[in-house]
């Protein structure tokens, strides 16, 4: 089999390749905590569970490099990527501090006659995608970064702790007294006049729970973080919790988020995704990417390997 690395840098994705995200057709139903038509803005709950840690789980994935494979029997070469992951923990108990991280290195392909990649910085372990083409590699990617960061989580859990996971909530909805943090909004999932409570959250505020369905169902809320902007959207940020929770765990969850939440909010000097990247989601996640190793060392790496394979 040979192995030839594509020069094009996987930086900047696939040569031609759009990236544009799909529509999102959602089922919403409004009235999980009140009625649709009672929709306004709720203050920060002051009493309620609190929990007695907050773990904040995030992880960062990179494309070390795009590569083709070719069989002696088949002409036509398919696609691979080999791609560093990791995925890290950041404990909250009056103080914060990373008390789990890990480093992934890994080849996907949907060749099945791949093997490991073996450089001379780490080893690349074969993981098989579904398909070929750019999405179905990037997604396994993905899906491998996720499961990393069950890993990490489930191995710093305690009892009686929340769990905030940067991103949304997808594939991680087993996790108890877990919730997703969702800072960027492709898709639109609520109608004008409730989107206009959204606008008139002040700091600290949210929207009652809600439930969306699309290929997957949560519970969800939106939250707005301490800003100075005035802009209708700033600082607004989506929470979302299992639909398996009832409704009494979803609420008592959204009014936790009040108030574990915006203290940890950054600041615009300090983060241009200020406030909404959380100040301890952003340490955690450069001392990832360090972890991750030089790219264009690892680059290099790659393409020696490649060179070896018969």
């Amino acid at each position: 089999m040979r192995v030839a690395v594509d020069p094009w840098d996987p930086g900047y994705g696939t040569p031609g390749a759009g990236g544009e995200p799909d529509d999102v057709s959602a089922r919403v139903t409004l009235d999980l905590e009140v009625p649709a038509d009672q929709w306004r803005p709720l203050p920060a709950d002051r009493e309620g569970w609190e929990p007695t840690q907050v773990l904040l789980v995030d992880g960062v994935r990179r494309v070390d490099a795009r590569l083709w494979f070719g069989l002696d029997d088949d002409p036509v070469p398919q696609p691979g990527l080999a791609a560093s992951h990791a995925a890290g923990v950041v404990r909250l108990d009056g103080s914060a501090r990373v008390v789990a991280q890990r480093v992934e290195r890994t080849l996907f392909t949907a060749l099945g006659a791949a093997r490991d990649l073996v450089t001379p910085l780490g080893t690349y372990r074969v993981a098989h995608a579904a398909g070929g083409d750019d999405d179905a590699l990037r997604l396994a990617l993905q899906q491998r970064m996720t499961s990393l960061e069950v890993a990490v989580a489930d191995a710093a859990r305690v009892d009686d702790d929340l769990l905030v996971v940067d991103g949304p909530l997808r594939g991680r909805t087993a996790l108890p007294r877990a919730m997703g943090y969702v800072k960027a909004h492709h898709a639109t999932y609520l109608d004008d006049a409730r989107n206009a409570v959204v606008a008139a959250l002040g700091p600290c505020e949210r929207t009652p729970v809600f439930t969306i369905g699309t290929s997957w169902t949560r519970h969800a809320w939106y939250l707005r973080l301490p800003t100075s902007s005035t802009m209708p959207w700033a600082g607004i940020v989506r929470c979302e919790v299992a639909d398996t929770l009832s409704r009494g765990e979803a609420v008592a969850l959204a009014g936790v988020s009040c108030r574990v939440l915006p203290p940890l909010a950054s600041l615009p000097h300090k983060d241009p995704r200020a406030p909404a990247n959380l100040v301890p989601v952003g340490g955690l996640e450069r001392t990832l990417r360090h972890r991750l190793g030089d790219a264009v060392k690892l680059h290099r790496a790659i393409t020696v390997a490649a060179a070896r394979v018969a």
